[in-house]
């Protein structure tokens, strides 16, 4: 059975020393603007698991980066975001199609909307909320689930 280690986030200090940064392929982030999801639209046409789908900001891992270098440095490049690791509020790691993967989810101010610059990846950007995305069938299940996750401890 696949060990899958969740942690809860909240400060700089407790970010950089809580990696398990061992073998791991990447690392997702439902990152919430107010009370709305930032979804991505992934690209089609090309050889990636879940074309078309309904993606969270994140992607693979870079030489040794820590897997919450990984988020943050994805983040911003897909959507021009800079994300603190003091907004990290959750981790969880599970098996991912090319190994371990982490998932993240961070809380931003809404206003933070008219900050977005999309990057090269994907066909948009869109907000919705954490039901909506939840009811969709493009979302991609096990990002689902793990963003329901989230949402049911309340933070």
């Amino acid at each position: 059975m696949a060990r899958r280690v969740m942690e809860t986030c909240g400060s700089a200090a407790y970010i950089a020393g809580m990696s398990d940064d061992s073998a791991f392929a990447g690392a997702k982030l439902a990152l919430f603007l107010g009370p709305s999801l930032l979804v991505i639209r992934r690209d089609v046409g090309k050889p990636i698991p879940y074309p078309g789908y309904l993606d969270f900001p994140g992607g693979g891992r870079e030489a040794q980066e820590t897997a919450e270098a990984c988020v943050l440095r994805e983040t911003w490049e897909e959507v021009g975001l800079t994300v603190r690791p003091q907004d990290l509020l959750w981790k969880v790691s599970y098996p991912g199609l090319s190994g371990k993967v982490w998932f993240f989810a961070a809380r931003m101010a809404a206003e933070r909307e008219r900050d977005i610059v999309f990057g090269n990846e994907g066909q948009g950007w869109m907000l919705m909320s954490p039901d909506a995305y939840a009811a969709d069938a493009w979302a991609i299940p096990p990002l689902r689930d793990r963003m329901l996750e989230f949402v049911a401890l309340g933070r």
